[in-house]
């Protein structure tokens, strides 16, 4: 028992130790990687837009000025928000925008009952409430070196209670996306191991136990997943598995973001690891 919390414990401070030359780009690739999705999504819109009007209105039965002001708006709304997050401009507004356009696209594309869009989706709201959180964990510190403005603000340790609770049910959000790779394909050897770091990994985050380590590590699957299960590049343009693919590669870099802003920032006051220095 002692050796095996000795050796987390080392573990620990080699990954903090090394995450030192990586921590100050984190944040602003962290937020880059989270809207990924929504960037590359306003690009698609743009360039295929005969496509997007064809189907919004043969397909889903929009009328000609519903699709056009559909179109429209989530392409300005994509931009201006994802553009706000990226750089920690009215983070709330920003947040409460990209939440629409998931809102919305779910509605307006009938992916509703898509499993596989709507875990990923899941995953990126739990980044986004990620990046919320974080914003109310940085105003509380610009708080504390600002006593004067106290009186005009936010009581800061409601503050504090909101961060927390987003950190939760962000956490708990951003591993919807592994439930998938659990219960998807046919069962093997290998594919029960995988599922089995993956539940261990994603418990870990939820609790908040280790949860910057084991943030890195279902990150660093993501990452190999993605490249090796998505490579929309090499299916010629006119595949049409092509945009399924390229899709899902940006909703999982969406996804890593939100890893990422948990390793910058950690698990917040409601974990594990955080009551822990209480004893």
């Amino acid at each position: 028992m002692d050796a095996g919390k000795l050796f987390i414990d080392r573990f620990d401070s080699v990954l903090e130790a090394s995450a030192t030359y990586v921590k100050p780009y984190l944040p602003m690739l962290a937020r880059f990687l989270l809207c990924a999705t929504f960037l590359e999504d306003s690009v698609r819109i743009i360039t295929r837009w005969d496509d997007q009007q064809y189907h919004l209105e043969h397909d889903r039965r929009f009328s000609y000025y519903g699709t056009i002001s559909f179109l429209v708006l989530n392409v300005i709304i994509m931009l201006i928000c994802s553009s706000l997050a990226i750089f920690k401009k009215h983070t709330e507004v920003a947040v409460t925008g990209l939440f629409g356009i998931v809102a919305s696209q779910c509605y307006g594309y009938g992916l509703f009952f898509n499993r596989s869009w709507m875990l990923r989706s899941i995953s990126v709201s739990g980044g986004l409430l990620m990046l919320l959180a974080d914003s109310l964990s940085a105003s509380k510190k610009r708080e504390l070196f600002a006593p004067l403005l106290l009186a005009s603000v936010t009581d800061p340790s409601n503050t504090q209670k909101k961060s927390n609770y987003l950190h939760l049910f962000g956490r708990s959000l951003l591993v919807a996306l592994f439930l998938g790779f659990m219960v998807a394909g046919e069962m093997s050897v290998a594919r029960l191991f995988v599922a089995a770091v993956s539940f261990v990994g994603c418990v870990m985050v939820v609790v908040g136990f280790k949860a910057k380590w084991s943030a890195w590590i279902l990150l660093t699957f993501l990452c190999v997943s993605n490249v090796l299960l998505n490579n929309w590049w090499s299916l010629h343009h006119e595949d049409p598995k092509r945009d399924f693919q390229k899709f899902d590669f940006f909703q999982t870099l969406s996804v890593m973001g939100g890893f990422l802003l948990l390793v910058n920032s950690g698990p917040g006051g409601l974990s594990m690891d955080e009551k822990k220095k209480d004893f």
